[in-house]
């Protein structure tokens, strides 16, 4: 297994992909490539039609998806004010690999069997070891698909993003083999001898104490350990530090809901899945922007850089981002800290590239979330035999 990563600026898409191409020649050698996972700006316009096909005509590309950012990553770098194209390519031997496009109407029922979640994707040799998946924020809502295949594929690790880059709602855009698409999704399935493993950091650190939630209707909080929520709220705020109520103050309160109902253990700060607090209704109920369960733990938390960079730097640690083969890296465009570097600090040798996006996609505890303010990664390695 081999990879390099390769990105390039420039206003001509066309030099730009000469400029990645052949760079990839040079480190991985001529012959063909089993994968390139591109990501380009959508500042280059109508000029993408002919990406896909540029790429594959001069690296030989057998399996190649991508979209495009408001900004390209690469280890080494974050490409922003220049159109730019950052490319992941590799060979994986022992591994099978296949890509396909999703529409909405292709979307199963509600009440369908797994096997029609299933077949959604494409066709591959050996168990299935992870899936990307990549959207377009305008017409397509993601969650149904990733809720779907978690039902037919529980443990399998689903990581992605939605495309940025433009306010048109045709100018975000989607590859997948030599096409270009606007509308849906666009999935990667990863098959035999491949390690995949999902990185989530949500950039929030919890505050106060946890508490479990008495009483909550759809996406309304109304009670947490049988206190009014917005009692509940208060009662955390008044026992933080000085420098952490000040934070509190002057920026959004989140709340994280444990990812795990049956947990034994206290939730710690990787376990929960971060959502805002919207408000407060005329009934005092808190208003989250996810539904909540009577009995989950909840706990608040604040989201600010030093924050975000220490939750992904715990997480790619654990994760021995050291040690894999390559990675892909799906970061909200709102975001604070340079993630790549702190990616390169930790994993010095691990090709990288990957964009900012308009949603991010991994799973916390067992399920996939659509998320925001994350840096969702997906690091790939050889599979042990053994």
């Amino acid at each position: 297994m081999e990879f390099h990563s390769s990105l390039a600026e420039s206003h001509d898409l066309e030099e730009a992909c000469d400029a990645v191409t052949s760079e990839l020649a040079r480190q991985l050698g001529p012959t063909p490539l089993d994968l390139a996972v591109v990501f380009a700006s959508a500042a280059y316009g109508d000029a993408l039609d002919a990406l896909p096909v540029l790429l594959q005509e001069r690296a030989a590309i057998r399996t190649l998806v991508g979209c495009t950012g408001a900004a390209q990553l690469h280890a080494t770098s974050m490409s922003s004010q220049t159109p730019a194209l950052s490319v992941l390519a590799g060979r994986l031997p022992a591994a099978d690999i296949a890509a396909c496009s999703i529409a909405a109407p292709d979307l199963p029922h509600d009440d369908a069997p797994p096997t029609a979640w299933r077949k959604l994707l494409p066709e591959t040799k050996g168990p299935l070891r992870g899936v990307v998946v990549l959207g377009e924020p305008h017409h397509f809502d993601p969650q149904p698909l990733l809720t779907g295949l978690d039902y037919a594929l529980p443990g399998i690790p689903k990581v992605g993003g939605l495309a940025s880059g433009s306010r048109s709602p045709s100018g975000n855009v989607l590859f997948c083999g030599r096409q270009r698409i606007t509308q849906g999704a666009v999935v990667l399935a990863l098959s035999g001898g491949v390690d995949v493993t999902a990185v989530v950091s949500q950039g929030c650190r919890p505050i106060g104490r946890p508490g479990r939630i008495s009483k909550a209707t759809g996406n309304r909080l109304e009670q947490v350990d049988d206190l009014p929520a917005k009692r509940y709220v208060e009662q955390q705020l008044q026992d933080l530090e000085q420098d952490e109520l000040a934070l509190a103050e002057n920026n959004p309160l989140f709340l994280g809901i444990a990812s795990d109902p049956f947990a034994t253990q206290p939730p710690a700060a990787g376990d929960f899945l971060v959502r805002n607090v919207l408000g407060i209704d005329d009934d005092s109920r808190l208003v989250i922007g996810e539904s909540l369960s009577v009995g989950r733990s909840v706990q608040l938390h604040l989201r600010d850089s030093d924050g975000g960079q220490s939750d992904l730097d715990a997480q790619l640690r654990h994760a021995r981002a050291g040690e894999a083969a390559a990675a892909l890296m799906f970061r909200c465009i709102g975001r604070a800290g340079p993630d790549h570097d702190l990616f390169r600090q930790i994993a010095p040798d691990t090709p990288l590239a990957g964009c900012t996006c308009n949603g991010e996609i991994g799973p916390v505890g067992a399920e996939t979330y659509m998320h925001a303010y994350t840096a969702s990664c997906l690091l790939l390695g050889e599979r042990s035999r053994s």
